[in-house]
């Protein structure tokens, strides 16, 4: 008996890497939680790591996004009426602040290595909130096309 090779297409290789972009998305989303929550306990070290757990997790998705973009495209949202309106509302901010946050994060690392504590804190006050929505609401753009309505 010969085993047979499946073809992978572009689409079903897309497909595949839709699960892994959302569980980096939630990655980043509980990183950068606990992120929060161990600079507040003011456990540096712990933060840090968190933090850099979120950067990394976070990069992950951006290059895994490029590639499925590059196979697949965009996908038609297959909701209608008021559950359309809403989910192109979470992506249009989702995509617009994406793009943002960005310059933003890498900002933040910069004043970081460069022992700027105090702008680096002050910056991630705003930071942090738009990076955190950029993470929850990929999760759940992927939850709305993939799971809950389908796309075309």
């Amino acid at each position: 008996m010969g085993l047979t090779k499946a073809k992978m297409t572009p689409r079903a290789l897309g497909d595949l890497l839709a699960p892994v972009n959302a569980t980096l998305n939630l990655a980043s989303t509980l990183l950068l939680l606990g992120g929060l929550w161990f600079i507040r306990k003011r456990e540096v070290r712990r933060h840090r790591t968190a933090m850099t757990g979120a950067l990394v997790s976070s990069g992950l998705f951006l290059l895994f996004y490029v590639v499925r973009f590059s196979l697949t495209g965009t996908h038609r949202f297959a909701g209608e009426g008021t559950a359309r309106l809403f989910y192109l509302g979470i992506l249009f901010s989702h995509m617009t602040l994406a793009v943002l946050i960005v310059p933003l994060v890498l900002r933040l690392v910069l004043l970081i290595r460069t022992s700027r504590f105090h702008a680096h804190a002050r910056l991630a006050r705003w930071t942090y909130p738009l990076w955190l929505y950029v993470s929850v609401t990929g999760l759940l753009v992927y939850l709305l096309l993939y799971h809950v309505y389908g796309y075309v």
